[in-house]
């Protein structure tokens, strides 16, 4: 391979990883071709890019980032592929499908932190996105306001009404 080519890869590979800002490397080796297939229309239809890397290639492009990637470089030995994605835990719940562990997990970097070892796969699943998180914040900030829009509204739409329910309500 040319060296201008790398660099035309190393660059594409840096502009996937600022891109999607979640992705995981993955072991696909002892996937047949069936198999290859059938996970890359998995991951198509998750949202989910599967890239099937050279590890030096991955290592020169996560070190041209501004992110310190080095947690990730042991991981990359052997066959890897990348799962890059938008929601942080769609490629774990994909890969909790395959239960002989094939394709098998070697890292992630997801919601800015480094997961690495197949054992953080159930973490990785259940992690929620920060969207989740403001959506469960807001409903919790909602409930008491609601809670108090409905005990005004149960005492009618008379100021005398409003007062007693106040005055009811417990401490």
């Amino acid at each position: 391979m040319r060296k201008e080519d790398k660099g035309v890869i190393i660059s594409q590979l840096a502009d996937a990883v600022k891109q999607y800002g979640h992705f995981y490397l993955v072991d696909t080796t002892a996937m047949d071709a069936a198999a290859t297939s059938d996970l890359r229309r998995k991951c198509f239809k998750a949202g989910i890019k599967l890239v099937v890397v050279k590890n030096s290639l991955l290592h020169k492009a996560l070190l041209s980032l501004d992110v310190d990637y080095s947690p990730l470089f042991d991981s990359l030995k052997g066959t890897t592929s990348v799962m890059f994605c938008e929601v942080a835990n769609a490629p774990a719940k994909l890969l909790k499908e395959y239960k002989e562990g094939v394709p098998a997990l070697k890292a992630a970097y997801a919601e800015e932190g480094f997961y690495i070892g197949a054992e953080q796969l159930e973490a990785l699943a259940t992690i929620k996105s920060k969207n989740e998180v403001i959506a469960d914040i807001i409903a919790l900030l909602q409930s008491p306001a609601k809670n108090v829009v409905s005990a005004l509204q149960s005492g009618g739409n008379t100021i005398h009404g409003v007062l007693q329910t106040l005055a009811e309500r417990p401490e």
